[in-house]
């Protein structure tokens, strides 16, 4: 019989890897083929301009997982330049190799195709897809994710009858590239000039080419998935004649809410439930932008329609008119009312609130001005002074092969105050692994800010106007901040957030803002853990692109604007969801080790 010291070691081992078999068991693969391209025929808003289609698509296909489930993504670059992807608000966990942003990863060069591989490691939520460079994003290419939960886990809500994702962004009269150029030659910002609801003009319009709308029967609850991925404009959304209960952002449930309307600033989700309590009749759905004077344009507001089944009545009435767009006290009183819901799961059984920030100790903290300067003669949007340039090698290649010899020099700014003078550079900051880091966001200028750290979520702990200083403290909320990845920043004021960096990478801190992040205002952060070992960061992926001064050995083939072959008749299909019989195995053979080292069997 074995000794009592064994039958401890049994239950602690079996304990640990029945997590393991269990999470292994329940995720499964998602394999998608996607088709990038330019259609010159969509004309949105009846204009002529490109637009970016995935498989046609505009806005792009849903990602429809599960947590902890693996998606495998083959990006076919059709357009006539580079292309990225990144994953808005998807963690990649150990995995910077997969974030699709100019510091992680070489672009897909133009004929080409790269599969990304990555998991939606411990989360559940809204959020969005996009192309991160070459302004790519102002001609479209974006595209809904929702994470489900596991059936194992419950959901703060009951289920709703139909879920929609509402992808609700600015939108340019003009080609992203005349834009681009544009931006390139001249010191002025350039403003959008509609607002699409899921790549749709507004409702009423006649330059409008469709407009979207949301079916719904009398007396049933539906979830709308909100995100906005627009450019440069927060939006305050709402329903005519109805309320929404706010459920849930960017992978983080919260105390619930009752709504009128809503603000959503750029690359911001929410989850919000909505009742179709009213009579049969359709209803205004809308997206007013703030800080902007809208209340005489049929172009700035985004208007959809929420259909009841039975309607025979057109939405009709004024377009209901939201909080005045100026009103930040309104803004920043809502933004404090969203509250971390401390008590129930997400994605793991245990609650959300027993990862808090009450009693934690900060390590570091960075503070953050963001502004505008002259760089040779050029208006450049800066952080601390610095405005960021991008390299021809990617940071996580020149990190991993020479510890950034020759790209990047690890804290060669300020994370604290600010340059003298502006400059460009390669903005490259070290923070502590492990460690508790307090990131202070300022904002100089007249409008809403919005700043998004990939790899990670942060407790948005504080909003303030004017100056922050360190007694700004004593106003952070500790006891319940929301957990999020993408924070406001309001005109003339600061955020200030914590997070927790255990997760090893190369990480973009950037502007949201699509102007500010073209024109420099981004760092990265690098979070480093020196054991080799694949459990603490994983290693570069098989398929590794090499580019700048790691170019590969061999010359690449010539470009072809013709589609990658289709995939073999056994093979996954682009929609496939294949439950990971091969990783099943591992888990019970390595159940069974277990058991053998122990001596029990």
């Amino acid at each position: 019989m074995a000794a009592p010291g064994s039958h401890l070691e049994l239950v602690s081992c079996a304990i640990v890897l029945l997590t393991l078999f269990v999470t292994i068991a329940t995720s499964a693969d998602i394999f998608l083929d996607w088709h990038v391209s330019i259609d010159f025929n969509l004309k949105p808003v009846s204009a002529d301009q490109q637009v970016i289609t995935i498989n046609g698509l505009f806005p792009g296909p849903l990602i429809n997982a599960t947590t902890n489930d693996n998606v495998h993504i083959n990006v076919f670059n059709g357009l006539d330049e580079p292309l990225l992807f990144t994953w808005n608000g998807i963690q990649q966990r150990l995995n910077s190799w997969q974030d699709g942003v100019s510091g992680t990863n070489c672009p897909i060069q133009p004929g080409s195709s790269w599969t990304y591989d990555f998991q939606m490691k411990d989360q559940i939520g809204t959020f969005f897809y996009f192309p991160s460079i070459n302004f790519h994003k102002a001609g479209g290419g974006f595209g809904p994710i929702r994470i489900n939960n596991r059936p194992v886990i419950s959901v703060p809500f009951p289920k709703p009858a139909a879920e929609y994702d509402l992808l609700i962004g600015d939108w340019y009269n003009s080609s992203y590239k005349d834009i681009r150029s544009r931006l390139d030659t001249v010191d002025d910002g350039i403003s959008p000039s509609w607002m699409l609801i899921n790549g749709k003009g507004p409702y009423m319009n006649n330059f409008s080419k469709s407009y979207e709308t949301i079916n719904v029967t009398q007396g049933k609850t539906y979830l709308l998935r909100i995100s906005n991925v627009g450019t440069a404009w927060s939006f305050n959304f709402k329903i005519q004649n109805h309320q929404m209960v706010l459920v849930e952002t960017e992978g983080s449930y919260v105390n619930q809410i009752q709504l009128d309307s809503l603000d959503v600033h750029v690359g911001q989700s929410y989850s919000v439930i909505v009742t179709a309590n009213q009579i049969d009749a359709d209803y205004y759905i809308v997206a007013s932008p703030k800080m902007i004077v809208s209340t005489n344009s049929n172009t700035l507001i985004g208007v959809a329609v929420l259909h009841y089944e039975n309607s025979t009545t057109p939405a009709n009435g004024p377009i209901p008119i939201g909080p005045d767009p100026f009103d930040l006290q309104f803004s920043i009183n809502q933004a404090k009312s969203i509250r971390w819901n401390l008590t129930t799961g997400a994605a793991r059984p245990n609650p959300q609130g027993t990862f808090n920030v009450t009693n934690v100790t900060i390590s570091e903290n960075f503070i953050l001005q963001a502004s505008t300067g002259t760089i040779n003669g050029s208006s450049r949007y800066t952080v601390n002074n610095v405005s960021y340039l991008t390299p021809d090698t990617p940071l996580k290649l020149a990190d991993y092969f020479s510890n950034g010899s020759g790209v990047f020099e690890l804290d060669a700014y300020s994370k604290n105050t600010s340059n003298v003078n502006a400059v460009s550079g390669v903005f490259v900051a070290s923070a502590l692994d492990k460690g508790w880091l307090e990131i202070v966001l300022k904002n100089e200028f007249e409008t809403i800010d919005s700043w998004h750290l990939d790899g990670y979520n942060f407790f948005v702990v504080g909003y303030g106007e004017g100056e922050w200083r360190p007694e700004s403290r004593f106003t952070y909320n500790l006891f319940d901040p929301v957990s999020r990845s993408t924070v406001q920043v309001f005109p003339r004021g600061w955020s200030a957030v914590y997070v927790y960096t255990d997760n090893p990478g190369m990480w973009n801190l950037r502007s949201q803002n699509l102007q500010n992040w073209y024109l420099g205002e981004e760092l990265y952060v690098r979070v480093y853990d020196p054991d080799p070992n694949p459990a603490k960061e994983n290693p570069p992926p098989d398929n590794l692109l090499l580019c700048g001064k790691y170019q590969p050995s061999a010359p690449p083939p010539s470009p072809s604007l013709s589609p990658p072959p289709p995939p073999p008749p056994n093979g996954p299909s682009s929609n496939a969801y294949n439950p990971p019989r091969t990783r099943s195995l591992i888990a019970v053979i390595t159940t069974a080790i277990c058991y053998l080292f122990i001596g029990l069997l």
